[in-house]
């Protein structure tokens, strides 16, 4: 069981690493000025809202944020012991 939640930790930190690597430089770039052009983009979008795919992206967002912080937790409490 100490080898699946060794890899489940490592999985934990890739995933993390991977979603900051992803997110850091979408910010980075948001803040740099390009600005008018996302704002331009909202304004075209057709108001149909998320559809399909967005709610499944977002659901999936979610559920790794999830996995990510019970990985966190359970790896604090088995430390105490």
């Amino acid at each position: 069981m100490a080898f699946l939640r060794r890899w489940g930790a490592r999985l934990g930190a890739i995933l993390t690493a991977v979603s900051l690597a992803v997110f850091v430089p979408v910010a980075a770039w948001a803040a740099s000025g390009p600005g008018e052009l996302a704002v331009e983009a909202a304004r075209r979008r057709p108001r149909g809202g998320f559809g399909i795919f967005g709610a499944l992206c977002c659901l999936v967002v979610i559920g790794v944020i999830v996995l990510i912080v019970l990985l966190i937790m359970r790896g604090r409490r088995s430390g105490r012991r």
